[in-house]
């Protein structure tokens, strides 16, 4: 299983991503390693399909396809909660069904 979080340094949202993520992993008893994917410039987002950060792929799938879908930029991204709140990261419940 490949894991990668990409990010830009301009958000702040990463770190919690990835503890979130690596809390769901540890849950689940998958032991993976995250790689880590800083994207520095509008021509790297482009070329990576990089919506915002952070985005999170597992085997090259985003763990939100819709948010996916968004125009490459560096920019922070914004999640859909199942209650239809934004939050700054993916919902547990996204990063449980993508990993299944």
């Amino acid at each position: 299983m490949r894991i990668e979080l990409f990010y830009w340094e301009g958000c702040p949202s990463h770190p919690e991503a990835l503890a979130l993520l690596e809390d769901v992993l540890a849950d689940h008893g998958i032991d993976a390693d995250v790689e880590l994917r800083r994207v520095e410039t509008d021509e790297e987002a482009r070329e990576l399909a990089f919506p915002g950060s952070p985005t999170i792929r597992i085997d090259g799938r985003d763990v939100d396809p819709v948010g996916a879908a968004s125009r490459p930029a560096l920019t922070c991204r914004i999640y859909y909660l199942p209650d239809g709140r934004v939050s700054p990261i993916p919902s547990r419940e996204q990063l449980e069904e993508a990993l299944s």
